[in-house]
């Protein structure tokens, strides 16, 4: 719908009448798509939306260690069997 209120051949009421929603429905959606056009035809994502790799690997280190070390420490008390 924002397409064809984007296209102009038709006016906002008629937009609205067709769509089933109100003209001021069929404004709000021609303002986001054209505010968005240029990410969804190749702009970048926002930083934000990319987790940083770098943390992420290091988190997964220190969670390996930790569950070595508990694995370790529950053996030797003997609440773990070692054949798991």
């Amino acid at each position: 719908m924002a397409l064809a209120a984007i296209k102009g051949d038709k006016t906002l009421a008629e937009l609205a009448e067709q769509f089933s929603v109100h003209p001021t429905q069929v404004t709000e959606w021609k303002q986001q798509l054209l505010a968005r056009a240029a990410d969804v035809f190749g702009g970048s994502k926002p930083p934000s939306d990319m987790p940083d790799l770098k943390t992420l690997h290091a988190k997964i280190g220190q969670l390996a260690l930790e569950n070595d070390f508990l694995e370790g420490a529950l053996t030797k008390a003997g609440l773990l069997s070692a054949t798991r």
